[in-house]
């Protein structure tokens, strides 16, 4: 079964197996001659980003590669990234990786032509107007993973070294405009980042899902991704071989990450905290945080789920798919608290603040207060 597309919903995108080939075009496409190539240490060695290099060697682009970038990218990776953008005189930047190379990656092109703090341009009001829009270097995108579908977001989030806070970075010129999205790229993915980033898909869905905004397109873009990870993400965790399942798994991250422009909510307010103190994969927390999360909005989202779990083949209703949620969870040996994950109570207080000031807050449907996020890390950690 070949899946195959052009999509320009929210960016262009070069969908299906084996078309990192068509990185040089893509090159060309976004103005590039001499990009940097930004991805995690993890990535450097490995045989797909080899290839990559490859690539744009054979096609004159040189080889040209920064990869000091944490899992939780901080402004300490930004800096140097810029610094290695500078030195090497490039052009643009390939975003290559999960979450934290495309985050960071994204953050090179956008911050090596500003002359402010990074912290100015946080995602508070329009301070993205403070950025020289100019000044804002060529992206493109090639996701590793299928999870986080930065590679169509607008945003980054960086980790403040100093007061250990995730910070949004938004800017609209910040999106891909190009991305590749190749599942033959993230057939080595181990099991654990298999599970964690499908998951993670998973959770942008069912937040955007369960958002109080209105935003039709999205709303029918979460739906339909919370079946595709349903569907295809035991049998990419089965099998990291499955093309079909690899191919499905990516397609859901990017409509994970399109569909929540509607809204996140009370699961990313409690998993940002956590991973910025913790350093904890942050599909992963988003996993455990999300049977918790569904009770405390029960009252919210329980006739939308109603519909919801029809479609998706689940018997029950809301509750059955809450049933659904922990057994899903289960079946990839996902914690049941964030304690196994290292994560304790005795920085509860920093916790809560974090929370309440996250931005996700916003698109929770219950209203959400220090006392019942208290309650709520309680009932995680």
């Amino acid at each position: 079964m070949m899946l195959q597309g052009n999509w320009s919903y929210p960016t262009a995108m070069k969908f299906g197996a084996g078309r990192i080939k068509e990185l040089p075009d893509a090159c060309a496409q976004a103005g590039m001659k001499r990009p940097l190539l930004v991805t995690d240490k993890g990535l450097a060695d490995l045989p797909i980003t080899k290839g990559t290099l490859d690539i744009m060697e054979a096609a004159g682009l040189g080889r040209g590669i920064f990869a000091e970038v944490d899992p939780n990218p901080s402004e300490i990776n930004l800096h140097a990234g810029v610094d290695a953008y500078k030195a090497g005189g490039h052009d643009g930047v390939i975003a290559f990786g999960g979450g934290s190379g495309l985050d960071l990656g994204k953050m090179v092109a956008f911050y090596a032509g500003q002359n402010r703090p990074i912290w100015d341009f946080e995602d508070i009001g329009d301070w993205w107007t403070r950025a020289d829009a100019d000044a804002i270097a060529p992206i493109i995108a090639v996701p590793t993973t299928a999870g986080t579908g930065s590679e169509v977001g607008r945003a980054s989030i960086i980790t403040n070294s100093v007061t250990h806070e995730k910070k949004i970075i938004f800017h609209p010129k910040v999106l891909p405009s190009v991305v590749i999205a190749d599942p033959e790229l993230t057939v080595g993915m181990p099991k654990f980042i298999t599970a964690g980033t499908g998951l993670d898909a998973f959770a942008h869905c069912v937040e955007a899902y369960s958002s109080p905004h209105y935003h039709p397109m999205s709303q029918g873009i979460a739906l339909e991704g919370m079946r595709l990870v349903i569907d295809y993400l035991p049998r990419a965790y089965a099998d990291g071989t499955d093309l079909e399942a690899r191919a499905h798994m990516m397609s859901a991250a990017a409509m994970g990450a399109t569909a929540f422009q509607k809204g996140l909510g009370a699961i990313h307010a409690l998993s940002h905290p956590v991973g910025a103190i913790f350093n904890t994969h942050h599909g992963t927390t988003n996993a455990v945080c999300m049977p918790a999360v569904l009770e405390f909005n029960a009252s919210e989202i329980t006739d939308r789920f109603d519909r919801a779990a029809d479609y998706l083949g689940i018997n029950g209703g809301f509750a059955g798919f809450q049933k659904f949620v922990q057994n899903f969870n289960d079946t990839f040996e996902i914690p049941r608290k964030l304690s196994e994950m290292g994560v304790s109570a005795d920085q509860m207080n920093s916790l809560v603040e974090g929370a309440i000031k996250d931005p996700s807050c916003g698109g929770n449907p219950v209203k959400l207060t220090q006392g019942n996020l208290r309650a709520l890390f309680d009932a995680v950690i």
